[in-house]
């Protein structure tokens, strides 16, 4: 191509980039206000449902109960017990008279105060603001923080403190990551104890270059797949992608007291997010086998993680007569690996003695993986690992 034509070529291929760029970032932002405006109408259907009379309040966890399985079968994963408790108390700490309070501009407060109090209104399509895309529209604009965030609000239990993180994630940008960081530090009491609160505000509008959130990592976020139904299958790197894939088919050549029930299996403990990279059923011990690959050495945290997998699995995934889940723990640090089971939480001494004889060792999962990651086509991938 002439240099002429290469220059052309080069600011159009720029703006190019740059129109899908911002159009990715509209569409994740579109998403979770859409996704927190609904889920914040769900919990006040849920609240004034509550205060219809003793007798409501009386069922208030029935009818959650049973919104649970009727929305999960109608509509996918997303409204777990967990989650419609979550929306419940999401309207409850920003109710209809508090939303408008985040919002700049009078003359924007009162028309969207008029909007959320005019039960009788009728929006463009002809149906009540409460139904119509006018009112969902007028909802999503006063809360402009996406839904993880204010997840992550509302375990701050002061009501000071969670406005103040609110109102600060609004000035600064603050993405979910850095959100949760300045709670977990304290960020509003070292504030209200600093001699120089200024000097304080003006750090915590500073973001580095991890804390920013791209859009396909604003997609990926388990909350929007959820609301989107959408599969969730997918790993950090290609390395791990073969790693984990190589392990799965390696298992299963093992024998057919191998099943694979699923890969990158997501769980929530309380308001955190955790991936399983593997997960299979072991027929003849019938019981689940859950395994996560870790990129360094093996550590006591590890070991804590996995028995926080184990618990939930013996709570949300064991079937009535199976057994207890067994970990496969396999660290995968660079030029060694090594494999442990996690069989300490079994009160069955005896079952646990069975476990280590049926399972494959693990000293020949670590040689796999080594082998494993020393092959051509892997070692392309990790950058020459050794």
């Amino acid at each position: 191509m002439p240099p002429d034509l290469m220059r052309g070529y080069g600011a159009v291929q720029a703006a190019i980039f740059a129109l899908l760029e911002t159009a990715r970032k509209a569409v994740a932002r579109n998403i979770n206000a859409a996704m927190t405006a609904t889920y914040w109408q769900i919990g006040r259907r849920i609240v004034e449902f509550e205060q219809g009379g003793a007798d409501r309040a009386t069922y208030g966890d029935a009818l959650v109960e049973r919104l649970a399985i009727d929305l999960t079968q109608r509509f996918g994963r997303g409204f777990s017990r967990q989650n419609l408790g979550q929306m419940r108390a999401f309207y409850r700490a920003w109710p209809r008279q508090a939303i408008c309070q985040t919002l700049s501009g009078k003359s924007s407060r009162v028309s969207i105060l008029e909007a959320l109090s005019s039960e009788s209104a009728v929006g463009r399509d002809g149906r009540p603001w409460l139904h119509g895309p006018d009112r969902m529209s007028a909802v999503a604009k006063a809360f402009p923080l996406p839904w993880s965030a204010y997840v992550r609000l509302l375990s701050v239990k002061s009501e000071l403190a969670r406005q103040f993180y609110e109102a600060e994630a609004l000035r600064c940008g603050w993405s979910v990551r850095q959100l949760e960081r300045q709670i977990d530090s304290q960020f509003y009491e070292r504030t209200a104890l600093s001699r120089n609160k200024a000097a304080m505000l003006e750090r915590a509008g500073q973001v580095t270059s991890s804390d920013a959130v791209t859009p396909e990592e604003a997609i990926k976020d388990p909350f929007v797949l959820e609301f989107l139904d959408l599969k969730d299958e997918y790993s950090e790197s290609d390395l791990e992608e073969a790693l984990v894939q190589h392990l799965a088919d390696f298992l299963l050549e093992l024998g057919d007291d191998f099943a694979f029930v699923g890969r990158q299996r997501r769980l929530r403990l309380d308001d955190t997010w955790f991936r399983i990279d593997l997960l299979f059923f072991h027929r003849r011990l019938k019981c689940l086998l859950v395994i996560d690959l870790k990129a360094g050495k093996f550590s006591h945290t590890d070991a804590g993680q996995m028995h926080l997998y184990l618990n939930y699995a013996s709570e949300h995934w064991v079937k009535p007569g199976e057994n207890p889940p067994v970990g496969l723990i396999i660290c995968a640090a660079k030029g060694v690996a090594e494999a442990h089971y996690a069989l300490e939480g079994l009160q069955n001494r005896v079952l646990a003695a069975e476990y280590l004889t049926v399972l494959p060792d693990e000293k020949l999962l670590a040689e796999e993986l080594v082998r494993t990651r020393r092959q051509g086509g892997l070692r392309s991938l990790s950058g020459g690992i050794p």
